[in-house]
């Protein structure tokens, strides 16, 4: 009898599956299971039974070495790895390894130890075994490390009494990776645009088909709690769901608000979630132990066993776009996993994409509108400092209208959220004796200065380096002078203007982990703080109550580069930024300190005609052929040296095929040409929406020169950044 061949998808970068031997294992597609690679096993999946197996081959194939007591992928997640495999020309292999993050870390869970009160005092007793001791009177098991963080006692003190006989251990069950939600725990009060919205997001989980619906609100208009009604209308029926949002700070207060309307937290999944948690949560998803599932972008490709609804809260976030390794734009591929799946999608926010804008204008998404701030509250009232009339002094970035603003709101006891989207103390590092700037070694870039950190950096590479105490071109000392400001130099003026009030600053690079976060959100929360200093992670999503003032410190800081989506991006955060003040009580007031009041952009932000600016911008799109109305696709070719890189980028030009439709522009060097020690050059594609250019761009990679030695070749398809 013939052995029976099956294809294994392995987690590598190859876009094809191996061919091993099934043995005696029952193994079917979509099983996961351990298969020899080399001199080393791996995980991979099972995609089929092999068409066409090669006799020749028969004596070289490999056996599969075990299968895996795990549940398997099933169709619908191996359909959506092919899809994105062959739409962004990623090898499947590297898609796959997504859907498995973590699956090298399943086995069984490790024991978690209890104590309990079981034999008498000890003979020896001291002020910490003392406070244990107390603490365990009641009776109660508690885990090893509970105890003694509860009691202030190191490790060594439990143990001490275990070994004596006066604590006994127990063998506790491990965490549930999360609770069963409650739907009728506590169902809000909606107000009437809100109820119109929720019955029909429970009419399309209830349907049980693919759709996709646009949650459109104001901020503060309640789309999380609109949405929460669809993941319950899921749990009734018993189906998971899974909501997607675009960074760790976004998580934060949508557990908090989660845990308080279905009594318990969702599971999370993101970067800073432990392994052995990331892997006890894949294994509990694939089993469907696991009802809801709140997370990052990698959170689309999580086994669900029955899902049955997904969603994607600030839909616009340009976070969803990944932009290594397989480069795809999350909030499509949900959209693409939903329609394989058949079920609802919801896309949630207060600033549409261009591209679900237009999909909402021609009938393709259906738009929920909630156009009023939940509770009757009114939207902020933005006006424009005009800069060039009424700046600052030299030296300075507050504006004196804005600083009033500020003095006032203080004394009125409500926050001030000062934005600026620029981490660090300044840009560039100069010296005023011979004009030396300080520059990354590796990349086309000027290093940034962090004050706080007594480093410069780069934001490229993460290359760092003191500050020098002379500059290395003229050896003068005391000469150097910072250019530009960012959040520190931000925090420094706001120190010497307002000496009394408790600043916060929030940058990326300032936080250590999630739960440093999370406190600098509670603070802000319960007010002790006057003062929020913040970049763009303290823009989108969140509620403080006592913020009325926003200021936008420099609103013309994204409209300064060639990006076709600048003026798109600048609305929205700037929007989203406004939208923080006067959420809950008061009038909500927004400064914009800008040097272009006239600028589109502008004038849509002060007169609140959110209309005006999309209007414009999809005619905009639609003449010129940009997304959505056309496709782009970009490849960057880079080499150890600049003539290595330039020579291949010109042939791989030359060797595109030939059609009207396509436009080919460059090679040219890449707004950074230097990246990481590499020189870069960009060719960019653009083509009629209708154009299937993954299959050109396919076609074209197949008859172009191969890639030798240390040139690399990166395809991006959608691009979203164009540096």
């Amino acid at each position: 009898m013939a052995r029976r061949i099956v294809d294994v998808l392995v987690p590598v970068a190859l876009d094809h599956p191996y061919s091993y031997a099934a043995g005696d294992l029952p193994v079917a597609a979509g099983d996961v299971v351990r298969v020899p690679l080399g001199r080393r096993e791996c995980t991979g999946v099972v995609w089929g039974d092999t068409a066409a197996p090669d006799p020749r081959l028969d004596n070289r194939i490999k056996e599969i070495a075990a299968k895996l007591d795990v549940p398997p992928l099933n169709p619908e997640l191996r359909r959506l790895v092919d899809w994105v495999a062959g739409y962004t020309l990623a090898p499947r292999g590297m898609v796959l390894r997504m859907a498995l993050r973590m699956g090298e870390g399943l086995g069984p869970a490790r024991e978690r130890v209890g104590v309990r009160l079981a034999g008498p005092p000890p003979e020896r007793m001291t002020p910490a075994r003392a406070r244990l001791l107390a603490l365990l009177a009641d009776g109660l098991v508690r885990a090893k490390g509970d105890a003694a963080r509860e009691a202030g006692v190191s490790a060594g003190v439990v143990d001490g009494l275990i070994d004596e006989g006066t604590l006994a251990t127990v063998v506790l069950p491990p965490d549930p990776i999360a609770g069963a939600p409650d739907p009728g725990f506590r169902p809000p009060a909606l107000s009437d645009a809100q109820a119109t919205a929720a019955a029909a997001l429970r009419e399309a989980v209830a349907a049980a088909d693919f759709s996709a619906l646009l949650v459109d609100g104001v901020t503060g208009s309640g789309k999380t709690e609109v949405y929460f009604e669809a993941v319950a209308e899921a749990v009734r029926r018993g189906r998971q769901s899974l909501i997607l949002m675009p960074e760790i700070a976004l998580t934060t207060q949508s557990l908090d608000r989660f845990a308080a309307r279905f009594g318990v937290r969702p599971a999370e999944w993101h970067s800073e979630v432990s392994p052995r948690r990331r892997a006890r949560t894949w294994q509990a998803v694939a089993e469907g132990k696991v009802p809801v599932v709140a997370g990052a972008r990698s959170a689309l490709f999580l086994p669900f066993r029955d899902l049955g609804l997904i969603v994607v809260d600030e839909e616009h976030d340009p976070a969803y776009k990944q932009e290594d390794g397989v480069r795809y734009h999350a909030r499509d591929m949900a959209v693409v996993r939903a329609s394989i799946a058949k079920i609802p999608i919801v896309l949630a926010s207060a600033t549409p994409s261009v591209e679900t804008e237009v999909n909402a204008r021609k009938g393709r998404y259906r738009r929920l509108p909630l156009p009023q701030r939940f509770g009757g509250q009114a939207l902020p009232h933005v006006e424009a400092i005009d800069l060039s009339r009424e700046g600052p002094p030299r030296g300075r970035w507050i504006a004196p209208r804005l600083a009033e603003a500020v003095k006032l709101a203080i004394e009125r006891r409500q926050q001030a959220l000062l934005f600026l989207n620029r981490r660090g103390y300044a840009p560039l590092t100069l010296c005023r004796g011979c004009g030396y700037r300080f520059a990354c070694p590796q990349c086309d870039a000027w290093l940034v200065d962090h004050r706080f950190r007594r480093q410069l950096v780069c934001h490229h590479c993460g290359f760092s380096t003191g500050h020098p105490a002379a500059c290395p071109n003229c050896d003068a000392t005391d000469s150097f002078v910072a250019c530009g400001p960012g959040v520190e130099r931000l925090a420094e003026e706001v120190g010497t203007l307002f000496p009394q009030a408790r600043v916060l600053v929030m940058s990326s690079d300032l936080l250590t982990d999630v739960d440093t976060l999370r406190e600098e959100l509670r603070s802000i929360e319960e007010g002790r703080v006057d003062i929020v200093i913040g970049t763009q992670l303290v823009a989108k999503g969140h509620h403080f109550p006592r913020l009325n003032l926003v200021g936008i410190v420099d609103a013309d800081l994204g409209l300064a580069n060639g990006d076709p989506r600048a003026a798109e991006r600048t609305f929205q955060l700037l929007a989203q930024v406004a939208g923080r003040a006067g959420r809950e009580e008061g009038q909500g007031v927004g400064l914009i300190q800008t040097h272009q009041p006239e600028h589109p952009v502008m004038r849509a932000l002060i007169a609140g005609d959110r209309e005006a600016f999309y209007a414009s911008e999809i005619a905009t799109r639609e003449r010129t052929g940009y997304p959505p109305f056309g496709r782009l696709a970009s490849v960057i070719v880079s080499a150890a040296t600049r003539p290595a890189a330039e020579a291949y980028a010109r042939k791989l030009a030359a060797a595109a095929p030939r059609d009207e439709r396509v436009r080919l522009l460059g090679p040219a060097e890449a707004p950074v040409s230097l990246l990481r020690g590499r020189h870069r050059f960009r060719l960019l594609l653009k083509a009629p929406r209708g154009l299937d250019l993954s299959g050109y761009v396919r076609d074209w990679l197949a008859a172009a020169p191969k890639v030798t030695g240390d040139l690399a070749r990166e395809i991006d398809i959608d691009p979203m950044s164009f540096l």
